[in-house]
C-alpha cells in the first residue's frame, strides 16, 4: 500500500544537533515498520515526513568529505560562533545558517518510486522552480549535485546532500535565501574551491520573504512528488 501523505514540519531556527536527532527518530520510526512489515509479513503503512528549518551558524562534514575542506580551526569556530559536526550524508563540507532554507524530506521511496537518481533530480527540480516564482533562473550543472546560477560562471544557490537506508530518505537541501554568505569563505564548499556561492537576496539585490519561498517550495514539492502534504 502505497501512502502519498507527507506529514509537514516547520521546526523554525532549531539547533543543528537537534535536528539531526529529530531527523534520525522519524526515520528509524519507518525503517523499524518496514522491517515488521517484512518479518511479520504485517501491512503497517509507512509515514512521511517533510522537515523545513533554519538553523544557527553550522559547518557540517559529509562521510566523503575532507577535514581541511574546514578553513577554521576550534578557536576560529568560537569567534564565528559556529558549530561543526561530522554526519552520515553523502557530499562534502557546506554551511548553514540563519537565512537559508533547510529542507529534510524523511521519505519512504517505496511510497513514490525508488530511484535515488530520479529522488536527487527531482529535489533540484522543485528547487529551480521556486527560485523561478521570484525571477531567479536556476540551472544543472552536469556531475554536480545542486542548483546553480549561471553555468559560464557558476555560482550555487543551493547545496544537497542525502541519506538512504532501505529507501528511506533523510538529510536534504540547503537553500540560500537570505544568507550571510561571508560563512563560506571559511570552508571550501562542497569540496569545489573554483565555483562561488550566492542566495536569492544577492541575486535580486534585495532580501526575500522567507515565508514565501518555503510556501512555493512545498507547493513544487507536493506536484512534482505528487505528494498529499498534511
Amino acid at each position: 500500500m502505497k501512502n502519498k501523505k507527507v506529514k509537514f514540519l516547520d521546526l523554525g531556527l532549531k539547533d543543528y544537533q537537534e535536528a539531526w536527532d529529530f531527523q534520525e527518530g522519524i526515520f528509524k520510526e519507518i525503517v523499524d515498520i518496514k522491517i515488521k512489515n517484512r518479518t511479520d509479513s504485517s501491512e503497517l503503512e509507512t509515514p512521511n515526513y517533510l522537515v523545513f528549518c533554519q538553523h544557527p551558524h553550522v559547518y557540517t562534514l559529509g562521510k566523503s568529505g575532507k577535514q581541511e575542506h574546514l578553513l577554521l580551526d576550534e578557536e576560529g569556530l568560537e569567534l564565528k560562533k559556529a558549530s561543526f559536526y561530522k554526519i552520515n550524508r553523502g557530499g562534502d563540507i557546506t554551511y548553514h545558517g540563519p537565512g537559508q532554507l533547510v529542507g529534510y524530506p524523511v521519505l519512504d521511496l517505496d511510497n513514490f518510486f525508488t530511484d535515488i537518481h530520479k529522488y536527487m533530480r527531482l529535489l533540484e527540480e522543485a528547487i529551480i522552480l521556486t527560485i523561478a516564482d521570484f525571477g531567479i533562473k536556476g540551472e544543472r550543472i552536469e556531475g554536480l549535485t545542486g542548483v546553480w546560477i549561471n553555468p559560464e560562471s557558476p555560482r550555487k544557490i543551493c547545496a544537497m546532500g542525502v541519506k538512504s537506508s532501505r529507501w528511506v530518505t533523510m538529510h536534504g537541501f540547503a537553500l540560500n535565501v537570505n544568507t550571510d554568505l561571508g560563512y563560506f569563505k571559511n570552508i571550501v564548499p562542497c569540496g569545489i574551491d573554483d565555483k562561488a556561492v550566492c542566495s536569492m537576496e544577492s541575486e535580486l539585490g534585495k532580501p526575500v520573504d522567507m515565508q514565501e519561498v518555503a510556501v512555493a517550495l512545498k507547493k513544487h514539492l507536493s506536484d512534482l512528488f505528487e505528494m498529499e502534504l498534511i
